[in-house]
């Protein structure tokens, strides 16, 4: 079986599940201490996804590190389809929170100017660093579903 950059069990695995962990809790962090989050729906999705990809990261760093602790293989059929299916799903929803999210910034900022307008009200900037820590944070959960894809196809 191959051994791939971000493979459960290992400790890229680990780093990698960690790094989604810590940016998509920067990510809801910002955004939900942002003021005036709560105009846009997108963001209030924002905030649901990043948590649903803070629960499931932080999940799978906990099972990396049992794993690790105990020299526990992880490469079995049933458990990397779990991981498998679960990634996809996480990201799927992270892409098209942080999508949409930044569809509305893009509304505030370009189209309508309600940035320059309301800066008291809207926290623009600080909705744009949110935007940009869920782009991160997907593309390293986007990078651990590509591994668990390929590690799924070598069973």
């Amino acid at each position: 079986m191959k051994s791939l950059f971000g493979s459960p069990g290992k400790v890229s695995g680990l780093v990698l599940r960690i790094s989604q962990c810590l940016f998509a809790s920067a990510s809801l962090a910002v955004m939900s201490s942002a003021s005036g989050f709560s105009t846009a729906t997108s963001f209030c999705f924002l905030i649901a996804a990043m948590g649903l990809e803070v629960l499931w990261s932080f999940g799978l760093a906990c099972l990396d590190i049992h794993a690790l602790r105990l020299k526990k293989d992880l490469h079995n059929h049933i458990v990397l389809s779990l991981l498998a299916i679960g990634d996809w799903v996480t990201a799927i929803l992270s892409l098209a929170a942080a999508c949409s999210s930044a569809g509305v910034m893009v509304v505030f900022m370009k189209d309508t100017n309600i940035c320059s307008r309301s800066h008291a009200t809207l926290s623009c900037d600080t909705f744009q660093i949110s935007v940009a820590l869920a782009f991160v944070a997907w593309f390293l959960l986007a990078v651990s579903s590509y591994v668990m894809f390929w590690l799924l196809a070598t069973i």
